[in-house]
């Protein structure tokens, strides 16, 4: 038995999504799914995702899981569309919670439970999720965000975006929750995987005409990872990642794409006009309005 991987890529935020199945038993999970957003229309679509459902649909499998590696900064998930067009059920890890109330802060929403209900399961480590005859283990894998884990199925590991191919280096770890030196540790974990291990990467940025590449052999990033290799000084590598962090500016979605997801990707609920809105801080910084200053 061996589980079939099927990729997408979604160009404008760089994203890979993996459509996971047990073609003999016919069931399958979504990894990372992607809800395209226009910030200027403020349209989403859902074409890219389409794509994966109907390529299910034609193969026969029915979808149980969406799987999260983190709540993203840079694309909104369609976990929520995914779960109304098949009725499969939505986890991510349990650090979603501490997410949650930091961001329901920065856009002060009052309407918001912060326990992680929105999702279906909450996920630890060591957890198992059924694929059919086959199993996918939980690693959690904080540093980028503390809610970051690593879903193992046979000798794929996806990785979420803890680790990017060799020449992009690491995630970085500014964001309310990040952390450098869990980041150090996560990937000491990930390298630490059998030498047989695929990595599977959440993104990766096409350059002068280059393919995306969506999987990396574990060999490689030991070896070729601009950020962090094998004997790499910890001291070094978090001094490194703080220099480098201080300079990145956000996200271009990343104000929309937390209101979305800390939802489990669905859209806010409509107001009295029954349209949904998506809140934007006025010339206020995250980091101000986590510290309560009013200027």
């Amino acid at each position: 038995m061996s589980v079939e991987i099927t990729p997408s890529y979604e160009p404008e935020s760089g994203t890979w999504t993996y459509l996971l199945a047990d073609p003999v038993q016919c069931v399958a999970v979504i990894i990372d799914p992607v809800w395209v957003f226009d910030p200027v229309s403020g349209r989403v679509s859902t074409q890219q995702i389409d794509v994966l459902l109907n390529i299910a649909q034609q193969r026969n499998y029915r979808i149980e899981w969406v799987l999260e590696t983190h709540a993203h900064a840079d694309h909104l998930s369609s976990a929520g569309y995914i779960r109304d067009q098949t009725g499969a059920r939505i986890a991510i890890g349990r650090g979603i919670c501490a997410v949650q109330k930091t961001f329901t802060r920065v856009f002060n929403l009052k309407d918001i439970a912060t326990d992680g209900s929105q999702f279906d399961r909450l996920l630890d480590d060591g957890d198992m999720i059924p694929l059919g005859a086959l199993a996918i283990r939980v690693m959690q894998t904080p540093g980028h965000t503390g809610d970051s884990l690593t879903y193992l199925v046979e000798d794929a590991a996806f990785i979420g975006d803890t680790l990017f191919a060799p020449p992009y280096g690491t995630a970085r770890c500014d964001f309310p929750g990040g952390n450098a030196s869990d980041l150090f540790d996560s990937i000491q974990r990930i390298h630490g995987l059998p030498d047989t291990t695929r990595l599977f990467l959440c993104h990766d940025y096409a350059k002068d005409g280059t393919p995306p590449v969506n999987m990396v052999p574990i060999s490689e990033s030991r070896q070729n990872n601009i950020h962090i290799k094998t004997g790499t000084d910890r001291e070094a590598y978090i001094a490194m990642r703080t220099q480098r962090d201080a300079r990145l500016s956000l996200p271009r979605l990343l104000l929309p794409a937390l209101q979305v997801n800390i939802r489990a990707g669905s859209a806010p609920a409509g107001d009295d006009n029954d349209v949904p809105y998506l809140r934007l801080p006025f010339n206020r910084t995250i980091a101000q309005i986590l510290a309560g200053e009013s200027h």
